[in-house]
This record gives C-alpha cells, sequence and structure tokens, in this order.
C-alpha cells in the first residue's frame, strides 16, 4: 500500500501545478491593485478628488482621499454665514488637491476650489449648450446689474428686458432665468442676457398665439400698456389693439375708466392681418348690443330718469341704462331762458328726469327734454296778457336792434329800435334805455310757436305823424325852421320830430344852386305843403309856391332881406302886404 503522507511524485507534481495556479491569480490581483494605487498616487495639484471625512480636529477637517496620506481642509470652508459647521464624519466630499507637499503629514485640500472649478466646468457646459440658467441679482453696478448664477456674472442694462427699464435699483433681490452670452474662464468673466431668454419665451408663445387667432375667436390677454385712443393687450407674444370705441357699448372719455394695465381681460378678435400681425380686438362685442332692444323699452313721450355723464356747447348726454345714452339740447332745456352753455343748470353725475322726444335706434339716437317735464308759460301767455295792454318790465339787455325786456321770470318782449320813438331818429337804443332801467311798454304782438313778444315804448304816446297829418292838407301854409342845409334843399323842422324837406327847386323861380339857398339854419320860415306821403312819413314844402302870385317888388324885398334882415319879419311882411292887396281891403 502506498504512504498517504508520502504521496507519489505525481501526486506532488500535481499539487505544485495547483499552487502555482493560485499564485498567478492572486499576482494578477495584486498588479491590478498595485495599478490602481499608483493611480491614485499620483494625482497632480489642481485634480478632483474624492473623498470621506475621517474626523474633525479643531478647525481642521481630515479626509480620506486615498493618497499615501491624508488630506487637510480648514473647517471654515465648512462653516455657513452664522458659523455653523455642516460636516460630520463619513461624508463623502469632492475635494481639490491644492499641494502634493505634505504639511505636518497631510496633504492640502480645499473644498471650495473643488466646488469653483466644477461649477465653472457646468457653467461652460451650459454656454456651449445655450441653456438657460437661473440667477439671482446682487446690486447694481456701472452699466448694468450684478448676478449670481453660482458665480458672479454681468448683466448689461441693455440685456434686462427687451423693452429699456429705466430704473435698475428696483429689480435687486429678484429671481430671474439668463442665458450666458460671453464667457471667459480664464479672466473669469461671465455675460448673461434675460433679453434673450424672454425673446426666445415670446417667440414661441407668439407661434403658439398665432395657431389659435381667427376673426371671432375669444381670447385671453393681459392689458400691457393704455393710450388716450385704446388699450394694448398682451395675448402671448403678440399685441392686439382694444380701440377705445370697441371698449364698451357706453360712452367713456378715457380706456382707464374700464381697465388698468396688468388686467387679464377676455377679448374678442374682430379682424386678424397674419401678414402684418395686426390683431384689433373688442370687448363690448362679447355682450349684446343694448340698442338692439331700445325700440322695445323707450318711447316718444315717456319721462325717464338718468345720470348726466357729459356736457358740450350744445346739450348734455344722460345714460338712460349701460350702454344707452340720450341727448338733451340745450334749446330744450328752458322754454324761456337763453341757455348759452348747458353747465348753467347741469352738472356732470346730476340725475335728471327727461320726456323722450325722439327715439332713433338705427342712428343709436335718442332725443330728451329738460322743459318738457314742466308746462310751457308761452302757451299760457296770451291768457294772462293781451295785445294793446300796458306791462312794466326791467331792461335785461340791449342789442343793435332793440331792447329786451323781462315780463316775467323767464319770459322776454322784445322793444325793437324803431319802437322807441316817433320822431327821434335812434340808432342804437342805449340813446334812450340802459341795462336795468324799469320802463313801461305796450304789448304789441304775441307769438307762443315761436316764443316772441313784441313791445313798443313809443305807442304810449299818440302818434305825432298821425296828428300832423290829420291837422294839414296839401295847399296849407307852415311855419318851420330851418335845420340843416343839403346840396338838394333844406330841411325844415315843422313840430317836435316832425321834419319837410323844401327841394332846391322849390325855393325860388330863379335858378338857385347850392351855395346860393336863400335859407339860413336856425331861421324860421312860411312854406306851402305841395306833398303828403303818411306811409313813408314825407312832407313836401315850397317856397316858390307860397310866393306865386306876388308882386315882383315884395319878392326883391324878401331877396334883399335875406342878406341883412329877419326871414321871420320878412314873411310877415309879405303876408302883410299879401292880405292889403286882397279884394276884401
Amino acid at each position: 500500500m502506498s504512504n498517504p503522507e508520502n504521496p507519489p511524485l505525481d501526486q506532488d507534481e500535481s499539487l505544485d501545478s495547483e499552487q502555482g495556479d493560485t499564485t498567478q491569480s492572486e499576482l494578477e490581483e495584486f498588479d491590478r491593485l498595485l495599478d490602481s494605487y499608483g493611480q491614485l498616487s499620483q494625482p497632480a495639484a489642481g485634480s478632483l478628488l474624492k473623498g470621506r471625512v475621517v474626523k474633525i480636529a479643531g478647525t481642521e477637517v481630515i479626509v480620506d482621499v486615498g493618497y499615501k496620506c491624508e488630506g487637510v481642509i480648514s473647517a471654515t470652508e465648512f462653516q455657513d454665514e452664522e458659523g455653523n459647521l455642516h460636516v460630520a464624519p463619513g461624508d463623502e466630499i469632492e475635494v481639490m488637491l491644492e499641494s502634493t507637499e505634505e504639511r505636518d503629514g497631510y496633504v492640502v485640500l480645499s473644498r471650495e476650489r473643488a466646488k469653483r472649478l466644477k461649477l465653472w466646468d457646468e457653467i461652460e457646459a451650459v454656454y456651449e449648450g445655450q441653456k438657460v440658467i437661473p440667477a439671482r441679482i446682487e446690486e447694481r453696478i456701472k452699466g448694468g446689474l450684478a448676478v449670481d448664477i453660482g458665480v458672479r456674472a454681468f448683466l448689461p442694462g441693455s440685456q434686462v428686458d427687451i423693452k429699456p427699464v429705466r430704473d435698475l435699483d428696483a429689480l435687486k433681490g429678484q429671481e430671474i432665468s439668463c442665458k450666458i452670452i460671453k464667457l471667459n474662464k480664464k479672466r473669469g468673466n461671465i455675460v448673461v442676457s434675460r433679453k434673450a431668454v424672454l425673446e426666445e419665451e415670446n417667440s414661441s408663445r407668439k407661434a403658439r398665439t398665432l395657431s389659435e387667432l381667427s376673426e371671432g375667436a375669444v381670447l385671453k390677454g393681459t392689458v400691457k400698456n393704455i393710450t388716450d385712443y385704446g388699450v394694448f393687450v398682451d395675448l402671448g407674444g403678440l399685441d392686439g389693439l382694444l380701440h377705445i370705441t370697441d371698449l364698451t357699448w357706453g360712452r367713456v372719455s378715457h380706456p382707464s375708466e374700464i381697465v388698468s394695465v396688468g388686467d387679464e381681460i377676455e377679448v374678442k378678435v374682430l379682424r386678424f392681418d397674419r401678414e402684418k400681425e395686426r390683431v384689433s380686438l373688442g370687448l363690448k362685442q362679447l355682450s349684446e348690443d343694448p340698442w338692439l332692444s331700445v325700440a322695445g323699452k323707450f318711447s316718444v313721450g315717456d319721462r325717464v330718469k338718468g345720470k348726466v355723464l357729459n356736457l358740450t356747447d350744445y346739450g348734455a348726454f344722460v345714460e338712460l341704462e349701460q350702454g344707452v345714452e340720450g341727448l338733451i339740447h340745450v334749446s330744450e332745456m328752458s322754454w324761456s331762458k337763453r341757455i348759452k352753455h348747458p353747465s348753467k343748470i347741469l352738472s356732470s353725475g346730476d340725475v335728471v328726469e327727461t320726456v323722450i322726444l325722439d327715439v332713433n335706434p338705427q342712428e343709436r339716437r335718442i332725443s330728451l327734454g329738460l322743459k318738457q317735464t314742466e308746462p310751457n308759460p308761452w302757451i299760457t301767455l296770451a291768457e294772462r296778457y293781451a295785445v294793446g295792454s300796458q306791462i312794466e318790465g326791467r331792461v335785461r339787455n340791449l342789442t343793435d336792434f332793440g331792447a329786451f325786456v323781462e315780463v316775467e321770470e323767464g319770459i322776454d318782449g322784445l322793444v325793437h329800435v324803431s319802437d322807441l320813438s316817433w320822431t327821434r331818429r335812434i340808432k342804437h337804443p342805449s340813446e334812450v334805455l340802459k341795462k336795468g332801467d324799469q320802463v313801461q311798454a305796450v304789448i304789441l304782438s304775441i307769438d307762443p310757436e315761436n316764443r316772441r313778444l313784441s313791445l313798443g315804448v313809443k305807442q304810449l304816446q299818440p302818434d305825432t305823424w298821425e296828428l300832423f297829418y290829420s291837422g294839414n292838407q296839401v295847399g296849407a301854409t307852415v311855419r318851420g325852421k330851418v335845420v340843416r342845409l343839403a346840396t338838394f334843399g333844406a330841411f325844415i323842422e315843422l313840430a317836435e320830430g316832425i321834419e319837410g324837406l323844401c327841394h332846391i327847386s322849390e325855393v325860388s323861380d330863379e335858378q338857385v344852386d347850392k351855395h346860393s339857398i336863400p335859407l339860413e339854419v336856425g331861421q324860421e320860415y312860411e312854406f306851402k305843403i305841395i306833398k303828403l306821403n303818411p306811409g313813408e312819413k314825407k312832407v313836401g314844402l315850397s317856397l316858390r309856391a307860397l310866393m306865386a302870385g306876388q308882386e315882383r317888388p315884395e319878392r326883391e324885398k324878401f331877396t334883399q332881406s335875406h342878406s341883412g334882415g329877419s326871414a321871420t319879419s320878412t314873411i310877415e311882411e309879405m303876408v302883410a302886404v299879401k292880405e292889403r292887396n286882397s279884394p276884401k281891403n
């Protein structure tokens, strides 16, 4: 039998072979570990390493980074602003090898520089990929803003928004999205743009909005800007104009009365030009036009109440209901007063009762009357005053053509300038009257339909001309005073306010010109009436006819006496001579 303790040679060889296989496997694993260790044992300064916190020793943190010796980091790199330490043994952290030279048996590591180096790699990747990153605005600096994207970056003022921003200081502390538009890693300079992000967002929103836009579509938008003529609404990257006339069915003085900047409103697309990207919007079109039901609500003669919205030179606009207005014309405000402007009796905001005079839904017009709520005093005027009756009133106003006299409150009568005197030639009523005078007058006519009341002052006295015509006839001899001479004759005052004309051809049988008229202004003479015209109030006189039939000596005596004697005495002498030569004597 074989001895097991002394195996055959071939058995030993078999064992040697098995042992040799195990040794080869261990050697390969050892070589692999050596290679790995060699890689870890040869990092250069500035390399990023992963490590595990071993312990905290006073002001230092000991970290195992798989190097031949452990590393050390200042504990301040793990403290927050209040000094609290945020690290514990066992924490896995990323560090940077600042120096391979050992210090007290440790290599020097930095967590902050590792974070910064990694962050720069991330920032570079963001820049190359043109990705959007968050940022926080820290402060206002020259030319723009300083922002924090993990490191300090510069945001130029021109890149803050799509439109210019006046107050950059107001943005401090805001969180924004931006893009890196310039990067210089060596210098550590980074320039970012918020405008680029907004433009991309607007472009995307605009494309989406354009795909949804069509005439008649109802969209939501945000009031972006307000002007005198309308409102610009942001529909999503595209602005539409909501004109002031499309804000409401009613009257509005300014769009700010209806909406404010920032309001979210629902609007209807009225017109859309896709090529020019112009959109006209409407707000009132989302509700029914109130004028469509006006005919069934308002009728002529109805009494309605409304609020005065606006006053103009020609009247007042009154809101009868939302979107429906009526006009009180200035002529429909008072039966008797002459209203120069509606503000004399109405104010914006007043609630007034009116009468509907006319309804025209097609032209969107309702005519209202204010005076119609009271009785018309002109209709009953003839019941209170009769033509020919005498009244007394105050002169309220003077015009070129006459004087307005207040007969009663709201009722004025006109005294025409021609009705102030029978005899005087009055060019302006101020010659005999002044504003505020109390005068008596006679009612000449009453016209309620046209609201006219005619008065006369001269009618208080008998007509002087009628008296003259009734007491004189053609052929009668009258005595008068020369008041003025003209190229064609002389004007003779026969009584107060009564003048006659002695034409130059009626002065003498002999040819007489304007320089040799034998009459003197201020002197009295006798004349014969040769013409009476009551309609035109004219009296024709003749000196020649009076002297006809007289002897030549008497006529010569009149001519001679004109140069020095009294005309009155000469005529008296002529009359006396005429009486002596009469057949009776």
